[in-house]
């Protein structure tokens, strides 16, 4: 890490994200946990040090439930990240959440199963987690959005995944008055606060949610397609979210404060 300052941010790109800074470096991390999706970049975003990893791995190899979280966080942590923005597509569970919407989410409901969520495998550990994304992230990520008129907040539920929900599981969800579905915020963010990081997703509505009304059902392809439109949007945006980010003056450094990790915090 000598030929730039070691980045205190990072961007995690979601399904049709896979690349955000120009002429990165790349860097092999080895992780207690294993492998990171893929290696991680690092570049710069008007002279910021910047890391990038998608979520999915290079050319998606990873599905939601496969993707190697707790490796993909400690990675990031170890290279010098704090802060961490989290786009991802999401499906609408409103009627008025359409495809093209964006949406930063306020909270999170897990729906998923069998995934390894923790890094704590022993003691008792029991990390705060009533809201679960970073306040001050999220005021960056509305303000970033402005033009793009975006919902400041919401609840995101997660599930595991990798099919989509029945029409009778998606009614349920939109009835409960959740506005997002989607497949990898979970365990992604918790891991993010057992590390100390400041983390926030910014969701991109690529379709209606099977459950919203009898038209609707959900498609791989169009998920993709209307993620790729919006793409170029939302790589501006987030350019310019991380070049205005200062320092961290929120919660989320002390979240694990006299707590151990079974590994040395890096």
């Amino acid at each position: 890490m000598t030929e730039m300052p070691r980045p205190d941010v990072a961007v995690i790109g979601g399904s049709g994200f896979y690349t955000f800074l120009d002429n990165p470096r790349e860097v092999e991390i080895e992780t207690p946990y294993g492998k990171p999706s893929a290696p991680l970049s690092i570049g710069t975003v008007e002279g910021r040090s910047v890391a990038f990893l998608p979520r999915h791995g290079s050319h998606h190899e990873f599905p939601a439930h496969t993707v190697p979280y707790r490796a993909n966080m400690w990675a990031l942590r170890s290279i010098g990240v704090r802060q961490v923005l989290a786009p991802c597509a999401v499906g609408g569970l409103q009627v008025e959440y359409g495809p093209g919407t964006f949406l930063v989410p306020d909270q999170l409901v897990d729906r998923t199963s069998g995934r390894v969520q923790t890094f704590f495998d022993s003691g008792a550990c029991h990390v705060s987690f009533s809201d679960p994304y970073c306040p001050r992230l999220r005021e960056h990520l509305v303000a970033g959005l402005a033009d793009q008129e975006p919902v400041d907040g919401g609840v995101m539920v997660v599930v595991e995944g990798p099919r989509f929900s029945t029409r009778a599981e998606s009614k349920w969800y939109g009835d409960q008055g959740w506005a997002v579905i989607n497949m990898t915020g979970h365990p992604e963010a918790v891991l993010a606060r057992e590390l100390a990081l400041c983390y926030a997703p910014v969701a991109l509505v690529t379709d209606y949610d099977a459950g919203v009304d009898q038209a609707s059902s959900v498609s791989m392809d169009a998920v993709f397609e209307v993620f790729a439109e919006h793409t170029g949007t939302l790589k501006k945006v987030l350019g310019g979210v991380v070049a205005g980010l200062g320092e961290r003056d929120c919660g989320c450094s002390h979240a694990v404060d006299g707590m151990d990790l079974p590994v040395t915090l890096p």
